[in-house]
C-alpha cells in the first residue's frame, strides 16, 4: 500500500512538472490590452519556433507581421518591432517597448511604450 501511495505521488508531482514546463517561452501567447495615445485596444499573439519570438499584431484582415522580437532577460526589458500604417493609413514603423512585470504569473503584463509613426503613448499588454 505504501509503495502504491508513493507511486501516485511521484505521479502527480510529475504531471505537475510537466504542466509548469509547458508554457514556454515569457513572451509566447496572445497579449491584450490599450496602447498609443487614444489609448486604442491592440492584440499582440506572438510564438517561440526555437530560435525566434515571431507573431502578429492585431490578427485579422488589417493584421500586421512583427519584423523583430528583443526580450533583454537581465531586467526583462522586450522590444517589438513592426511595419504598419498610422491612424490615417500611411505607412508607418510600430515600435513598443517595456518590461515584463509579475512574471510569474500566467497573466503577466508588458508595460511601457507603443510608438506608431509619429504617435507616442503608453502601452499595458497582459497575457490572456
Amino acid at each position: 500500500m505504501r509503495r502504491r501511495t508513493i507511486a501516485v505521488a511521484c505521479s502527480v508531482l510529475c504531471a505537475a512538472g510537466m504542466a509548469w514546463a509547458q508554457e514556454g517561452h515569457p513572451l509566447s501567447g496572445t497579449w491584450a490590452g490599450d496602447c498609443g495615445p487614444q489609448r486604442s485596444h491592440v492584440t499582440v499573439v506572438m510564438a517561440w519556433d526555437g530560435k525566434n519570438v515571431t507573431g502578429t499584431i492585431n490578427p485579422g484582415p488589417d493584421a500586421v507581421a512583427i519584423g523583430s522580437v528583443a526580450l533583454d532577460v537581465t531586467n526583462w526589458a522586450v522590444r517589438i518591432e513592426a511595419d504598419g500604417k498610422d491612424a490615417s493609413g500611411k505607412p508607418a514603423h510600430i515600435l513598443a517597448e517595456g518590461r515584463i512585470e509579475d512574471l510569474g504569473s500566467y497573466h503577466r503584463r508588458i508595460v511601457g511604450t507603443w510608438t506608431q509613426g509619429s504617435a507616442k503613448g503608453e502601452c499595458r499588454l497582459t497575457r490572456e
